[in-house]
């Protein structure tokens, strides 16, 4: 079908990190009267033009400035009166703007694996190796585990390297 009226579509403002503003199409904020209606009438935000949406188990419900959660009441009118969110009170929220997607942290294709594969691949990367052969610290590996806990795996690395007086780049 057809999407929403332009006086349908409400416009989301970010008050504070947990709550948003509810902006109409005539430009008005939804709020909450005294009697939990919800109405659309302010020219600027207050505490009572304010909501939080509230997230739980893959649905969300609207907490609005009474601290009571949005639902429909009987006669069709949009009310924010009961204090518990139900089934009644989720409600379903589209949007025209793109989803961002979380980026993973970018993990160098030298570090991937175990840490023995990883030291490896830093030394085929760094070691000039005129004979052919890797050269490769045999001492513990444990002193690297901490370093890569501690965020100085590279350090511990190159120390490893220097040790060996193999790599022209680490000395």
């Amino acid at each position: 079908g057809e999407g929403p009226d332009p006086t349908e579509q409400l416009t989301a403002i970010v008050v504070s990190e947990t709550k948003i503003a509810l902006k109409s199409g005539y430009g008005k904020y939804l709020g909450v009267n005294s009697e939990g209606v919800v109405i659309g009438r302010a020219d600027a935000i207050g505490p009572r033009e304010q909501w939080e949406p509230v997230f739980q188990e893959g649905k969300m419900a609207l907490l609005a400035g009474n601290s009571c959660f949005v639902s429909c009441n009987d006669s069709g009118d949009i009310v924010a009166t009961t204090k518990t969110a139900g089934e009644g009170e989720m409600v379903k929220i589209r949007t025209n703007i793109e989803r961002v997607k979380k980026q993973k942290v970018d993990v160098p294709d030298e570090e991937k694996g175990s840490l023995k594969e990883a030291e490896v691949n830093y030394v085929k990367k760094f070691q000039s190796f005129q004979d052919r052969r890797l050269r490769i610290n045999p001492d513990d590996r444990s002193k690297l585990k901490k370093a890569k806990e501690k965020g100085t795996l590279h350090e511990s690395l190159l120390d490893r390297r220097e040790k060996m007086k193999a790599d022209r780049y680490c000395k």
